[in-house]
């Protein structure tokens, strides 16, 4: 048995000194370079800096068509004053091009799902920026645990073999989602589930099937997308649906189908195009029966009973949407902005006439790295206009839920039916949300517990539909504060919110829990 000391002295701790660019190809200009890099004067001396540096240095002259250019650092150390001088020298280098592109690891997922993210092939020559590029959108497919992209010697001097190394993940999901809901027309517990499969078959398609509901609900539906219809990168899938609701004196069916259309314009921003389709029936249920046997009186809001008389109603629409971005892990997100944005238009036919804006951004930003604290504001807004005569019912209208603001039942906020208690909805809508997330003290980082505080704040008002014993329709604000614990369990993600509402109307129904559950297989 032995012993062994290691003795580490560290010696004076140095900081950057003067850091510049220098170029020996005439087209680029060094001074555009020096917002790129990562070393600063005054900063403490860090290599990792260095390394960093030169990687952005180098996309950066690759973007500029310079795809074979190399960075060299050059240290001048000074003892006297403990200070690094940097100067990054940057020289057009030698070309070189791909002779095959070799990928390894891919026991699951074929070859060609991972070649088709690459803009470059074999022959081409070599361009760092495409293949960095190719790298995050693979990361992004979320079908591997690591993307590493190396390169090797070729048969020729001026020939590389890029080599793709991955290990694949589980890229199956069960789910099981439940909450307790307090007030509203279908108060008690509900739950939900859905399996899901982001790479069937290892031909990166999407599917889904999902089935939830409570003792006065169920929905069922099914998802299917191809990443690259034709061939192309163009997204296209179909979503097909059917929801049940039963309401204290009314019930609903809604049977519907979605064929949608995605194209990415840039890394970071696509659009959708898709035509929907839904037909909606509403009955009476639970009323009292007149003595000849027809329906009778129930105690509902009139503008209910309005739109139950026109049942059934065929909504018939086409949307466009616009997504931006950046979130660096949509699983664990720490940093990036998420933007998205849809126009709705129904009167393709049908019964349904309006147009419908939403719209909701996102920003998380890493607060403190040292304490791994983040936060995440979000806004979001909607709003709806009928044309045409009765182009717009109440069931059209939007209904509060959870992403609008948490602490309230869904559909449990807005202009509502003083008489009845029934809720109508709104045409417009605002909704705002602050969030720290942070690990929980004393608790390892490896049981993957974090917690959160929140605020929510929301309002939900106009209506197209008018009864003599209605609320205000005006803007009046509701909001909540609340915490939530999120686990990422061997079983899959699970989060738990309680949220008290601390601003809200006497006809608001509450709902403080929310929790979810999801597992991996």
């Amino acid at each position: 048995k032995y012993t062994v000391t290691i003795t580490v002295q560290e010696g004076d701790r140095y900081t950057f000194g003067d850091v510049s660019v220098e170029s020996t190809i005439p087209e680029v200009d060094s001074k555009s370079l020096e917002s790129v890099i990562e070393t600063h004067k005054g900063d403490v001396y860090n290599a990792k800096d260095v390394e960093d540096s030169i990687i952005a240095l180098t996309e950066k002259v690759a973007g500029s068509g310079y795809a074979f250019a190399q960075v060299t650092p050059r240290g001048d150390r000074n003892f006297e004053n403990h200070t690094i001088s940097v100067v990054y020298t940057i020289d057009q280098g030698t070309k070189a091009y791909i002779e095959r592109i070799e990928i390894r690891g891919n026991d699951r997922t074929r070859d060609y799902v991972i070649r088709r993210e690459f803009d470059v092939s074999e022959g081409d020559a070599f361009n760092q920026v495409l293949i960095q590029r190719a790298k995050k959108r693979l990361e992004a497919l979320n079908y591997f645990e690591k993307v590493d992209i190396s390169t090797v010697p070729g048969s020729q001097p001026d020939q590389v073999v890029l080599v793709v190394d991955v290990v694949e993940k589980s890229t199956g999901e069960f789910s099981i989602g439940a909450g307790y809901s307090t007030g509203g027309d279908t108060p008690g517990p509900s739950v939900e589930g859905s399996i899901t499969e982001r790479n069937f078959l290892g031909r990166g398609q999407y599917i889904k099937l999902a089935a939830g509901g409570g003792k006065n609900s169920r929905d069922y539906s099914i998802s299917f997308t191809e990443p690259y219809f034709l061939g192309r990168r163009i997204a296209a899938g179909f979503d097909v649906f059917q929801q049940t609701r039963n309401y204290t004196h009314y019930d609903s069916e809604t049977l519907g189908a979605t064929v949608r259309f995605g194209l990415p314009i840039t890394d970071s921003i696509s659009t959708q195009l898709a035509y929907n389709i839904a037909q909606e029936k509403y009955k009476y249920d639970d009323c009292d029966d007149n003595d000849d046997g027809t329906q009778g009186d129930c105690d509902l809001s009139q503008a209910i009973k309005d739109g139950i008389a026109e049942s059934p109603w065929l909504k018939s629409s086409v949307s466009l949407g616009l997504v931006y971005n950046t979130i660096d892990d949509m699983k664990n997100p720490h940093e990036g902005i998420y933007i998205n944005g849809t126009t709705e238009v129904a009167g393709l036919g049908g019964d349904a006439k309006w147009v419908k804006l939403t719209g909701r951004a996102s920003v998380y930003q890493t607060l403190s790295e040292q304490l791994d604290l983040v936060g995440l504001v979000s806004a979001g807004a909607g709003h709806i206009a009928g044309f045409g005569d009765d182009g717009l019912r109440i069931f059209d209208q939007f209904q509060s839920n959870d992403r609008m603001i948490r602490g309230f039942e869904y559909g449990g906020i807005g202009p509502a039916d003083v008489a009845t208690g029934d809720h109508l909805g709104g045409t417009t809508y605002f909704n705002a949300s602050a969030e720290a997330q942070f690990p929980l003290p004393v608790i390892p980082e490896s049981f993957g517990l974090r917690g959160a505080v929140f605020a929510d704040a929301a309002t939900l008002y106009g209506s197209k539909v008018t009864t003599v014993t209605q609320t205000s329709t005006d803007m009046k604000l509701r909001a909540s504060v609340g915490i939530g614990l999120m686990w990422a369990s061997p079983f899959g993600p699970i989060r738990i919110d309680y949220a008290v509402p601390v601003k809200k109307e006497p006809t608001d129904d509450v709902q403080e829990f929310n929790f979810g559950i999801a597992t991996r297989f």
